[in-house]
């Protein structure tokens, strides 16, 4: 059986699964709203944490699990590369000497404090994205957009959807490869992508002509759809709004990392509080009797 990509959506009956689009979006992007516009280590950490909080309310633990790993390579890249190529900072670790085309290479402690929280920011993004793509249902979203920008909508639906299917196929393939046997000759990764290319062409053609037969090129119906609103949508909205009013507030009181020429952090009590609220936030999602037990293929 074809096991799905972690940050493929999944039925389930979650929290941010049922809710309805708008209080999600606010409750989400709030999270990404301060992984965005805030500087604060603790904030950024305490964002990432309540992300993955209310992934595993919602029985999406796959999806972030895969995102903590990629956002964490990412966070570990962002650390070494600015520790590299930049020598500010007045606190020197290592001196490694004269580089081809980068000159002389010091590694300091205020260069490193930077990376980590461009780090902390990109894990905290990661969090978020794989969250939503795990527990919201792109097709109510192009149902919702298509109103407002149809072909759009159905562009973005269509990537979100197809994204993870070019994961499995290159999967399949590199599976494929190994068993050819050790007599075999081996498959370059430029011949994989290539197949893979094909194989992405060929469903895409397959796609067109199944939304050409559907009706997808004639006018948009004036039809409308009723939707049900969810028991979870007011613990939404006011979470959402709790977490951006707090946002806003950080971004005018909070404290800030200033990492060259010395590092200075001041939290202060504005970080401290938001970054419990950010915490305490991820519960939004989790229901009485405990978390939702996701159904992962």
């Amino acid at each position: 059986m074809t096991r799905l990509s972690p940050l493929a959506y999944v039925p389930a009956r979650g929290v941010l699964q049922t809710g309805a689009l708008a209080p999600v979006a606010l409750y989400l992007g709030a999270y990404l709203a301060v992984c965005f516009l805030s500087d604060d280590p603790a904030v950024l950490a305490a964002a990432a944490a309540g992300a993955a909080l209310a992934g595993y309310g919602c029985g999406a633990g796959r999806a972030v699990r895969f995102s903590f790993r990629l956002g964490l390579a990412l966070a570990v890249t962002m650390i070494l590369v600015n520790g590299l190529v930049t020598s500010r900072g007045s606190t020197v670790l290592v001196r490694l000497g004269e580089w081809p085309l980068m000159g002389r290479v010091d590694v300091t402690a205020e260069a490193l404090a930077a990376g980590a929280a461009i780090g902390l920011r990109a894990l905290g993004t990661m969090m978020v994205i794989g969250v939503y793509s795990a527990c919201v249902d792109p097709d109510r979203v192009l149902r919702a957009l298509q109103r407002i920008a149809r072909r759009s909508a159905l562009t973005a639906t269509l990537i979100s959807r197809l994204v993870p299917l070019a994961s499995a196929d290159g999967a399949r393939l590199n599976q494929a490869a190994d068993l050819r046997g050790p007599a075999a000759a081996p498959v370059g990764r430029f011949a994989l992508a290539q197949r893979l290319l094909g194989g992405s062409l060929d469903r895409a053609v397959d796609v067109a002509a199944t939304l050409e037969l559907r009706g997808y090129g004639i006018a948009a119906s004036t039809g409308r759809s009723r939707t049900v609103p969810s028991r979870y949508d007011r613990r939404l909205w006011l979470a959402g709004a709790v977490l951006g009013a707090a946002a806003v507030a950080l971004l005018l009181f909070g404290g800030t990392l200033s990492a060259y020429p010395r590092i200075e952090y001041s939290p202060g009590v504005p970080s401290l509080v938001m970054a419990v609220l950010l915490l305490t936030g991820g519960l939004a999602t989790w229901r009485r009797g405990g978390r939702v037990r996701g159904s992962r293929i």
